[in-house]
């Protein structure tokens, strides 16, 4: 799957899982302006997966930090889509982000800093910005991420505890996202499990169990296919409105 869709498949999880709008579930209810910040991270942990590229446009997003975290990704992971693309992956990931979450310091006149978090919330904003092209050379990336960062942790506190969820969330639709293409994913690494012999040749087999272990339901075919763009324009749709709703909500707040 593409990786702007990535991101609006993980604005849109976010908005159907936190917002309390029509056509939403609301399972976890966040203030207005957390529906905002958490679209916006949520699209970023959406592209976490793909760090497993070092050549990729995520490792790209905020040079050279990224590059050398694709790099490391990439060698632990076993290369694309292998251990981010797992559920195994999808566990280290959200476990990672709790402990970034409790990674505070005091700072004198400012009190407890919650920088493991904020830090994680650069990196995601980063890769959010890339996906969705706002973003433009190294200084400008660094300098949005940075900024709509601070803003998140003035103006939505809140974040730092439901980070873990947004990650998850992001990770777990970016696997489904390419669960459903031509390639698949090895969703049970490192487990590589290779299709019997005796049922190989079976056409619906070959189709569903790649002879690399990876395993698919190519609803969507390759990525950037029609089929992919007629599912993610309206799941788009779906995420602008519900960061729309959530904007005009926070907004109206503020002015009364």
């Amino acid at each position: 799957m593409m990786g702007g869709h990535h991101a609006a498949s993980g604005a849109a999880a976010w908005v159907a899982a936190a917002s309390t709008a029509p056509y939403a579930l609301g399972w976890y209810p966040v203030s207005p302006l957390g529906i905002v910040s958490g679209a916006l991270l949520t699209a970023g942990a959406a592209l976490l997966p793909d760090l497993d590229h070092h050549s990729g446009t995520i490792a790209n997003s905020l040079p050279p930090v990224t590059k050398i975290l694709a790099r490391i990704t990439e060698r632990v992971s076993g290369g694309h889509r292998r251990g981010t693309h797992s559920l195994l992956g999808l566990a280290v990931f959200v476990a990672l982000a709790g402990a970034l979450g409790e990674m505070t310091t005091e700072v004198r006149g400012f009190g407890t800093i919650e920088i493991g978090a904020g830090l994680l919330s650069v990196l995601l904003m980063g890769f959010a910005l890339k996906a969705l092209k706002i973003a433009g050379g190294a200084a400008r990336s660094w300098l949005l991420a940075v900024g709509l960062s601070l803003f998140i942790a003035l103006y939505a506190p809140e974040n730092n505890g439901w980070l873990p969820l947004a990650v998850g969330l992001g990770v777990g639709v970016h696997i489904i996202g390419d669960l459903l293409t031509h390639q698949g994913v090895m969703i049970l690494w490192p487990l590589r499990i290779k299709r019997p012999r005796k049922i190989a040749s079976m056409p619906l087999v070959a189709k569903l169990w790649k002879t690399s272990g990876c395993l698919s339901l190519p609803v969507i075919g390759r990525a950037g296919s029609w089929r992919e763009w007629a599912i993610m324009v309206p799941v788009s749709v779906y995420a602008i409105y519900g960061v729309i709703e959530g904007g005009f909500n926070a907004l109206r707040g503020w002015i009364t």
